[in-house]
């Protein structure tokens, strides 16, 4: 007879609790069972003591008499130190992005990437920057921005009122003259 150390499941709906149980695997989950070994409640938290309760005596025996532990039986077994860990197979990579999504992934991590290198740069020469004005005394700078402001306002701020000035009234002339024109020469017609 093939004996298995498994789960079965009581509680309510949505409130699972599981009883460890010794039964022979041809019987239903919730079916007859040979022997009782312990409780599993996964609705406690996961680092509490009385999420899984388990007689490791009568464990041991079963499985030294040949009741092979179901998967989940054998993951408690082993954080107990009962039996070595299970090996976990490999999972299928169907859910991964397929080839030219992961090349697009990995070109936008490249351009993010720069960005950031190219905002810190401006940020790390500010840095570097800022000492070495701070070295120089704080009236220079002012004194040279002053006459270096009226000097600069004065030439460029001549120039275009000049030019504004002798362009506008020609401008304006013009278009005036043209539509009274036209206006005079259609009410005499």
């Amino acid at each position: 007879m093939p004996v298995r150390i498994r789960l079965s499941r009581g509680g309510a709906k949505k409130r699972p609790f599981y009883r460890i149980v010794v039964a022979d695997s041809r019987r239903a989950r919730d079916g007859k069972f040979i022997d009782q070994i312990g409780t599993y409640n996964p609705m406690l938290p996961k680092d509490s003591a009385d999420r899984v309760k388990m007689d490791l005596d009568k464990a041991k025996e079963w499985i030294a008499k040949g009741a092979k532990p179901s998967d989940r039986i054998s993951i408690f077994l082993s954080n107990l130190g009962v039996m070595e860990k299970p090996v976990i197979t490999e999972k299928t990579k169907k859910h991964l992005p397929k080839k030219k999504a992961q090349e697009r992934l990995a070109a936008a991590k490249e351009k993010e990437e720069a960005a950031k290198a190219a905002a810190e740069e401006p940020k790390a020469e500010e840095a570097e920057a800022k000492p070495a004005e701070d070295a120089q005394p704080a009236e220079e700078p002012k004194a040279e921005e002053a006459e270096a402001k009226p000097a600069e306002d004065a030439q460029p701020a001549e120039e275009p009122k000049a030019e504004e000035a002798e362009v506008k009234p020609a401008e304006d002339a013009q278009p005036a003259e043209e539509p009274k024109a036209e206006e005079a020469e259609a009410k005499k017609e």
